[in-house]
C-alpha cells in the first residue's frame, strides 16, 4: 500500500557554508503549529553560500542565492532552482545561473511563477530571470546595475543592492540599496522579461540611512524599509495604481539608552497589518512596533531579545501565531508566541540549532499534494 502522508508546514533555512562555519546547505525542518517547534528532517548539499531563498506560488521549487563573488570561475554570483519534492520536501538540484554580479543576497518570483528577481549585493546591481516549464531557470533577461555613492566611506562608497521585493498587484519591483541611500522604483514588464524603470525611478532615505529589507502593509497603502546603517525603520505612503513611494516618518529600532554598536537586517509586517516587526544585530533583538492603520505611522512598543547572537533574518509563521528568528552566529533558530493583542513577542522555550542560519522560509501542505 502507498503510505500516507499527513500535511505539514515546513521551514527551509537558507545558510552561510564558508569560513567557521558547519553548514552543509540548506536546511528544511517540519514545523508544529501549536508549539512552533521544528523538527529537522534533511540538508541539501553541494551550494556555497545559499544564503537567501525564495518559494514559488505553487511551492514546487524553491530559488537560492550562492552569494559569492566568482562561483566555478564565472563572473559574479550565482542563483539555484531545486524542485520540491511534494512529500518529504527535499530538494533536487535542477540548475544554475550566473547573475553577472557579485554576492547575490536577496530574490524574489513574482506570482506568476514565470520570473526571478535577484539582487546582487557588492556589485550594486539587479537582474531577472525565466522560469522554465520545470521550473529551470533560463538565461538572463534583464540586467541593471546602480550607479552612484553616499555619505559613508566605508560602507557606501559605491551601490550595495541589498534587497529586490515585488508589490502585491505584482506590477511594481522595490530595490533598496544601502551605498546609494535610495529605494529603486521599477516597473517590470512580465510578458518581454524586462526591469523597466518607474517614474520617478528611485525615492530618497536619509543620509547614511543605508537601506536593507523592504515590506509591505497587508491593506497595500503602506510599505515600511529597514535601514541598516541608521538603525531605523522608514514608513511609507504606497500608492499602488503609480507604484510609488512617499515617506511619512522614520523611528528608531533600538532602545533609548542603548549605546553599543548594532546594525539592522530584516523587517516583516503581521499578516494582521497590527505591527511591524524589525531585527537588530548588536543589540541582538527583535524590535516591535505598532501600525497605526489610518496614517501607517509606527509606535515603538518594545524589544525581544532574540536569545542569541546577530538575528539577520526573521520570520512569522503563516498562521501568525509564532515568529521564529535565525541567530547567525549563535547558530540557533528561537521561537516566540506572538500576543495578537499586543504584538508582544513571549519565548516558548523552542530552540533548534541550524548552522548559520540566515534566511526563512515557508513551505505550507507538503505531503498532500
Amino acid at each position: 500500500m502507498t503510505p500516507q502522508h499527513s500535511a505539514q508546514t515546513l521551514l527551509y533555512v537558507g545558510t552561510y557554508t564558508k569560513g567557521d562555519s558547519r553548514s552543509e546547505g540548506i536546511y528544511v525542518y517540519r514545523f508544529d503549529p501549536t508549539t512552533g517547534a521544528l523538527t529537522y528532517l534533511s540538508v541539501t548539499p553541494g551550494i556555497t553560500n545559499p544564503s537567501f531563498l525564495a518559494i514559488d506560488p505553487q511551492q514546487r521549487y524553491l530559488y537560492a542565492v550562492s552569494e559569492v563573488t566568482t562561483p566555478d570561475g564565472q563572473k559574479g554570483g550565482a542563483v539555484n532552482a531545486f524542485a520540491i519534492d511534494a512529500e518529504t520536501g527535499g530538494l533536487t538540484h535542477l540548475n544554475q545561473q550566473s547573475t553577472q554580479g557579485a554576492d547575490p543576497c536577496y530574490l524574489s518570483v513574482d506570482a506568476t511563477g514565470k520570473f526571478v528577481l535577484v539582487a546582487n549585493y557588492t556589485s550594486g546591481s539587479v537582474c531577472m530571470f525565466p522560469i522554465e516549464a520545470d521550473g529551470r531557470l533560463g538565461a538572463i533577461s534583464d540586467f541593471v546595475q546602480h550607479q552612484g555613492s553616499s555619505v559613508d566611506p566605508s560602507r557606501q562608497q559605491g551601490p550595495h543592492a541589498h534587497s529586490f521585493v515585488i508589490d502585491p498587484a505584482n506590477r511594481y519591483a522595490f530595490a533598496p540599496d544601502l551605498g546609494l541611500d535610495r529605494v529603486m522604483q521599477y516597473k517590470p514588464d512580465w510578458e518581454k522579461g524586462k526591469l523597466g524603470a518607474n517614474n520617478p525611478s528611485w525615492v530618497q532615505i536619509a543620509a547614511g540611512a543605508g537601506p536593507r529589507h523592504f515590506d509591505f502593509h497587508p491593506s497595500r497603502r503602506y510599505a515600511y524599509v529597514i535601514n541598516e546603517l541608521g538603525s531605523t525603520v522608514t514608513a511609507f505612503a504606497y500608492d499602488e495604481a503609480k507604484g510609488t513611494l512617499a515617506e511619512i516618518h522614520t523611528v528608531s529600532t533600538l532602545p533609548t539608552d542603548f549605546t553599543g554598536r548594532s546594525h539592522c537586517a530584516d523587517i516583516h509586517v503581521h499578516p494582521a497589518g497590527k505591527f511591524v516587526y524589525g531585527s537588530n544585530r548588536g543589540h541582538d533583538s527583535i524590535a516591535v512596533f505598532a501600525i497605526d492603520e489610518a496614517s501607517g505611522r509606527l509606535t515603538t512598543l518594545g524589544h525581544a531579545l532574540t536569545q542569541g547572537r546577530t538575528p539577520r533574518n526573521f520570520t512569522i509563521d503563516p498562521a501568525g501565531a509564532f515568529l521564529l528568528a535565525a541567530n547567525q552566529d549563535s547558530s540557533t533558530v528561537v521561537t516566540f508566541a506572538i500576543d495578537g493583542e499586543s504584538g508582544g513577542l513571549t519565548p516558548t522555550g523552542q530552540v533548534a540549532e541550524v548552522p548559520t542560519p540566515v534566511c526563512l522560509k515557508w513551505v505550507q501542505g507538503a505531503g498532500s499534494r
